[in-house]
């Protein structure tokens, strides 16, 4: 008799298991399409989203109507910057935390679901930036935690590998890139060829425009890594479905 009750609560319980990742995944095909939706309605491509509901069991924060953690991952990410340019980037990594949908909500349609806290991480990779920028010969790389860039120049008749490190300022959408701390190797310590590299290097400041990114997200700072630039954008109190999702 014992015996048989344990069956049957190990029966009870894996079909729960089945049951909640059911309930799970089709939760997470429904945020996916309309991920996909608002990427389509920017202009934009990507990969079609993968989701996944963090935490287990599903079906308990169903019923509390708190859910911890969505992650959103949106491979092949590319969208418009004007000019018929476009920004890649190969992974949007994008997490919804603090995510409220009271039980009624979901039951009804109407209602507010709102995520707390939505951050997303993509990189730009440099080849791509000196591209846009539009200044060929030029070379970007991380030093220190610095955004560093180098480029051949010609001063009175003579060829020098210039270096210098850069300043980034975020404002709004769009990425200010300027250069100082000149250094040259072999340089002559002349002030006429000085100043011609100075300004040479001065107009290799640029601007790198970010597309628009799903779930309102906004930029808001920028890293640069080995391999390009980290853009990190966030957003708070993201109406998920209706400006969000």
């Amino acid at each position: 008799m014992l015996f048989t009750f344990i069956v049957l609560v190990l029966i009870l319980v894996a079909a729960l298991a089945v049951a909640d990742r059911f309930a799970a995944s089709f939760a997470e095909r429904k945020i996916s399409d309309r991920v996909a939706q608002q990427v389509e309605q920017q202009k934009a491509t990507s990969e079609q989203p993968e989701v996944t509901i963090e935490g287990i069991p599903f079906l308990t924060q169903v019923a509390r109507g708190e859910y911890h953690e969505i992650k959103i991952e949106l491979a092949n990410f590319s969208g418009p910057v004007g000019n018929g340019r476009t920004i890649k980037m190969k992974l949007l990594d994008v997490r919804a935390n603090d995510v409220r949908a009271p039980l009624d909500t979901i039951r009804s349609g109407n209602g507010t679901v709102t995520a707390g806290s939505v951050i997303g991480t993509g990189l730009i990779d440099y080849a791509q930036i000196v591209q846009l920028a539009g200044q060929p010969g030029v070379q970007l790389g991380e030093q220190n935690g610095k955004l560093v860039g180098s480029a051949p120049v010609q001063v009175l008749g003579q060829t020098f590998t210039v270096s210098a490190t850069a300043d980034l300022k975020v404002q709004g959408d769009v990425v200010q890139v300027g250069f100082s701390d000149v250094k040259a190797a072999g340089l002559p310590d002349n002030a006429l060829v000085r100043g011609l590299v100075n300004s040479y290097v001065q107009k290799l400041g640029f601007s790198l425009r970010i597309p628009a990114l799903p779930l309102n997200l906004k930029v808001k700072s920028v890293q640069p890594q080995a391999d390009g630039l980290k853009i990190t954008a966030a957003a708070t109190n993201v109406a998920l479905n209706s400006g969000g999702l």
